[in-house]
C-alpha cells in the first residue's frame, strides 16, 4: 500500500509541474517619446510632474513605466512598453498616450532631460533635449 500511495505521489508531482504554459510571451522594448510638457523652472524638494506623450505601436504594447538614468544634472528617461508576442497584434497610428514622471530634484542647479525618440539611420539614438533651471522656493 505504501508503495501505491508514493507512486502515485510521485506521479501527481509530475504532472501538476509541466512545464506547458499557456502564457503568452512577453518582451520589453522603448517606444519613441513625441513630446513633453514641463514647468519652465523647477523647485528642489517638490515634486514636479513631467508630462510624456508617446504613440503606443499596437495592441499588443502597454505602459510599463520609464527608463531613467541619472548622471550629474542629466537625466536620460525613455517611456518603457511590455509587448505581448502574439500574431493578432494591430497598429495604432494615430493614437497619443500620456503618462506622468514625477520627479522631486535634489540639488539647485540646471538640469538637463534627454527624452528617447528613437534611432536615426545610423543606428544612434536620437533626444529630444529640455533644460530646466531648479531653484529653491
Amino acid at each position: 500500500m505504501k508503495k501505491i500511495v508514493a507512486f502515485l505521489s510521485l506521479f501527481l508531482i509530475a504532472i501538476s509541474c509541466s512545464v506547458d504554459d499557456d502564457q503568452p510571451n512577453v518582451h520589453y522594448e522603448l517606444v519613441p517619446v513625441e513630446s513633453v510638457s514641463l514647468e519652465d523652472t523647477l523647485t528642489v524638494g517638490l515634486v514636479n510632474n513631467i508630462e510624456i506623450n508617446y504613440k503606443k505601436p499596437s495592441t499588443c504594447h502597454g505602459f510599463n513605466g520609464f527608463y531613467y538614468e541619472k548622471n550629474g544634472f542629466e537625466r536620460i528617461i525613455g517611456v518603457q512598453n511590455y509587448v505581448i508576442e502574439q500574431n493578432d497584434c494591430q497598429p495604432i497610428t494615430n493614437i497619443t498616450r500620456q503618462e506622468v514622471l514625477k520627479f522631486k530634484p535634489t540639488e539647485v542647479g540646471t538640469y538637463t532631460f534627454k527624452f528617447w525618440q528613437g534611432k536615426d539611420t545610423n543606428g544612434e539614438d536620437i533626444f529630444l533635449e529640455i533644460e530646466r533651471p531648479v531653484v529653491i522656493n
